[in-house]
């Protein structure tokens, strides 16, 4: 496909009259034609599902199936957008979510139909995929062929959620010119080939399968492969199955794959590459010696404001070099921070003069929020764009992170708000006072902790855990400290820096869930090895001046 394609409408419809097979998913195979002819249809439905003009949105409530590809096609053809709904949010916040997109159609599937029961959700229509209802909504519209000449670069098709830290997540939004470019600019990077499959098994209700698997395997006239929910005992098997050469993933993923039993075959895989972020470099390397595949890392934040790749010569622990117009700045004074001193053992020497937000002061493709001015104008403070991430930056320009500039959790490559929680455990019966924060986990990202002032039972907290309906699958603390009062500043606010350096060696018991375990019991010192986080740079429970280059893991927001 020419690079210079302007449209994911052109994209979409240019693989009609292409039989070749395009997408997998189980036991069914679809051609690049019929997903084309599949999209046709579904923009044709919009047309008399939707109201007329800009605003109205379809929201997708769905696993990696096929009709989610298709959806995101239909809406490129139909000149609207999806709005990738998150499962993993529950009740009022679930609904907010909807509404606060402006969804007219929400497109859902029968598993989650749960999810929906009981909330509000006025002016939406529910299409339940799998369905003979659906199939017979769809059945006048199968005729309908891909017109792709109305569409232009400006059209919004994707708004996707990245989480607030102090409330609801923002929908960013992005145009169906930035993802055809996204989508181009890592076909050159990668030397995607129309012979490719590309395996999406991170779900693509976030920006990294969408933006970085899909729309590069689309702007390539590759194939995709999709698996309904990330497995890593399946993860072999599917790439062999589907002869998959390319994949994306966050966070964990990579240590969950390298979890599984090794065998002698490994390597036996058709994978060229996988492209993500916070595999950490431990991972990634062992990931290499088993199956033969490298890992490239980057850095880039959801919204798309700033960015940072990895290229050969890149030192150890760092994300990648600056490219023009990224600087490391005081949020204070504006001001360019000092260049960062290492020593010969590589730990940071100036880091309170070094450390700064990640800042692009040139041309970004950041695309706004939907309905969220305040937002927006924060990350666009005196007209750049304001990352939100804390890196530093050597004397040869290479760029180190650094952690976060508010108070949020990175969970299984989710962000998460403490405030939030904090909301939610407030109303544990037992607590006077709540206070929750990141500690490392042991391979990426963060564990979350809470510190309850007051009485505390196991059994009757798990139990008013699993009774709130807004709890997330991935905001239960993992840790929890109890204590008889909570520690205070001078000014009566919560000493969170302190609970944050005191972790889990504390002076007061810690109550924890193992994975798996149905409650919490008390950490024992036998429990503490395993979950320590072994020695690397800017760990949360270290300050500034303490920071070491190795083993440094990037992270996207």
């Amino acid at each position: 496909m020419e690079s210079n394609t302007r449209t994911v409408a052109e994209l979409v419809a240019a693989r009609w009259d292409d039989h070749r097979p395009g997408l997998w998913f189980e036991e069914r195979v679809l051609t690049h034609h019929e997903v084309a002819a599949g999209a046709a249809a579904r923009s044709a439905l919009l047309a008399d599902l939707l109201p007329p003009g800009p605003g109205a949105h379809i929201g997708v409530l769905l696993d990696n199936t096929p009709e989610f590809p298709l959806w995101l096609s239909a809406a490129a053809l139909a000149r609207t957008a999806v709005a990738g709904v998150n499962p993993t949010r529950r009740g009022p916040e679930l609904a907010r979510d909807i509404l606060h997109t402006e969804c007219r159609v929400l497109v859902t599937e029968p598993a989650h139909l749960p999810l929906l029961a009981g909330l509000e959700l006025p002016g939406v229509s529910v299409l339940v995929t799998g369905t003979e209802e659906y199939d017979a909504l769809l059945a006048p519209y199968t005729d309908a062929r891909p017109d792709a000449t109305a569409a232009i670069p400006s059209d919004r098709l994707l708004l996707y959620f990245t989480s607030g830290s102090t409330g609801a997540p923002k929908a960013a939004i992005c145009t169906q010119g930035r993802l055809a470019a996204a989508g181009h600019a890592l076909v050159d990077q990668f030397g995607v080939r129309p012979d490719d499959v590309h395996y999406v098994c991170m779900p693509m209700f976030h920006g990294n399968a969408v933006i970085a698997d899909w729309a590069p395997a689309l702007a390539a006239g590759a194939g995709v492969a999709l698996r309904r929910r990330f497995s890593a005992s399946g993860f072999l098997s599917d790439v062999r199955r589907y002869r998959a050469t390319y994949f994306t993933y966050v966070g964990r993923a990579v240590s969950y794959v390298l979890a599984t039993e090794e065998r002698a075959d490994d390597r036996d895989n058709p994978l060229r590459m996988g492209f993500g972020t916070e595999a950490g470099a431990v991972d990634a390397a062992a990931f290499e010696r088993r199956f033969g595949v490298r890992l490239v890392e980057g850095y880039g934040s959801s919204e798309g404001g700033a960015a940072v790749q990895w290229s050969p010569g890149t030192p150890a622990g760092a994300v990648g070099r600056a490219g023009p117009g990224l600087v490391v700045l005081d949020p204070e004074t504006r001001a360019e921070c000092a260049v960062a001193v290492f020593d010969g053992a590589g730990r940071l020497l100036n880091g309170d003069e070094a450390i700064g937000e990640l800042v692009n002061q040139g041309p970004n493709p950041f695309e706004g929020y939907w309905r969220n001015a305040e937002a927006e104008e924060e990350r666009r403070r005196d007209g750049w764009y304001w990352t939100g991430d804390l890196f530093c930056r050597d004397a040869d320009g290479f760029l180190y992170f650094a952690g976060r500039t508010d108070d949020r959790l990175r969970v299984d490559s989710e962000n998460l708000a403490a405030a939030m929680i904090e909301n939610i455990l407030a109303r544990y019966e037992g607590a006077s006072a709540v206070s929750v924060y990141a500690i490392p986990d042991p391979v990426t990202g963060d564990q979350v902790m809470a510190t309850l002032a007051g009485t505390f039972d196991p059994d009757t907290f798990t139990a008013f855990l699993a009774a709130q309906p807004d709890l997330g699958t991935k905001m239960a603390p993992r840790f929890v400290r109890v204590v008889h009062e909570m520690p205070v500043t001078v000014t009566n606010k919560i000493h969170r820096a302190q609970l944050r350096r005191e972790a889990l060696h504390c002076p007061d018991p810690v109550w924890w869930r193992p994975p798996g375990e149905p409650t919490y019991r008390k950490l024992t010192p036998e429990d503490l090895a395993p979950l320590q986080k072994p020695e690397g740079p800017l760990a949360p429970t270290r300050g500034p001046s303490e920071v070491r280059r190795q083993g440094l893991e990037p992270r996207t927001r």
